[in-house]
């Protein structure tokens, strides 16, 4: 278990630090005595009390996004945001995944910190993802086994000391901005990913996708405004090609695959052709936040 990531984590009972854990620890133990379990496939799990009211996303939808991620259509975007990400952090930092699924995108931003340690570049991060699916995270931490995966609810208080990461990831995931906010060093960078309003639109009724708002950076923007400062951002397109088991992937790896009937969804997937083009349109988006 990453030892620094560790000592910037703080009890959700009481707010204390972390002792360090042994080799092999199958818990983690605050320095007041509350005791939390590593599962077996080493996630750490941070939840107390009532849990959350939030649905997880269940393994039936963490499959699908593994199997369309895996397959490399959203590599553009895991590129673009490693490239960010090192930009920001050339050196020694700590990198949070807020939302962090299936480790997908920490693990394409983690592995450019490989390359250049194999290259004989020094450069040492330490890596956190958060997520409130433990079948995500089963995942993610097979992943990124260097990195410390936590069952969290990001709506909650973040189990983090103030003003510990360099940069806080966001992609698809919900925005606790003053959270965010008091996590990130001063001058820390969020860099949120949002789609674009006409993004995999060609395939969106076949998936009974969700609609995307048309004003949605204005809203992102107003969201974020108490706590940070927008520096910039930029859309990024993809071409896809797409056969009937990647749609149906896409339709299920979402939102909408908490509700979707997969009988009527495969009837809808069966009159499909054999490919099917489509453009993926995001939008990245990077902000500095305000400390007194």
């Amino acid at each position: 278990m990453e030892i620094s990531a560790v000592n910037a984590l703080l009890c959700p009972h009481c707010g204390s630090e972390f002792s360090t854990p042994d080799t092999n620890a199958t818990s983690l133990a605050c320095t007041s005595g509350h005791s939390f379990d590593i599962a077996r496939q080493g996630y750490l799990n941070l939840l107390t009390g009532h849990g959350t009211k939030f649905v997880p996303d269940t393994a039936a939808m963490v499959s699908a996004r593994d199997s369309f991620l895996d397959a490399g259509h959203y590599a553009p975007l895991a590129q673009a945001l490693a490239e960010t990400v090192k930009e920001l952090v050339p050196g020694a930092g700590m990198i949070v995944d807020a939302g962090t699924g299936t480790g997908y995108y920490l693990q394409q931003v983690l592995a450019g910190y490989a390359e250049n340690q194999e290259s004989g570049l020094a450069r040492s991060v330490t890596a956190m993802g958060m997520d409130i699916s433990k079948f995500a995270l089963r995942r993610a931490s097979r992943r990124n086994p260097a990195a410390l995966n936590i069952v969290w609810d990001l709506w909650r208080e973040l189990p983090l000391g103030a003003s510990t990461a360099d940069v806080v990831l966001v992609v698809f995931a919900p925005r606790n901005a003053s959270e965010f906010a008091r996590i990130l060093k001063p001058g820390g960078t969020l860099i949120v990913v949002t789609p674009l309003a006409s993004h995999l639109a060609e395939i969106a009724q076949e998936a009974g996708l969700l609609g995307i708002q048309e004003d949605k950076e204005a809203a992102l923007n107003h969201s974020l405004e108490e706590h940070f400062t927008p520096t910039g951002s930029r859309e990024l397109l993809v071409p896809l090609h797409l056969g009937p088991a990647d749609i149906g992937n896409v339709a299920l790896m979402g939102p909408a695959g908490h509700h979707l009937d997969t009988v009527e969804l495969g009837e809808r997937l069966a009159h499909l052709p054999e490919e099917t083009l489509a453009t993926a349109a995001f939008r990245i988006s990077t902000f500095t936040a305000r400390h007194p």
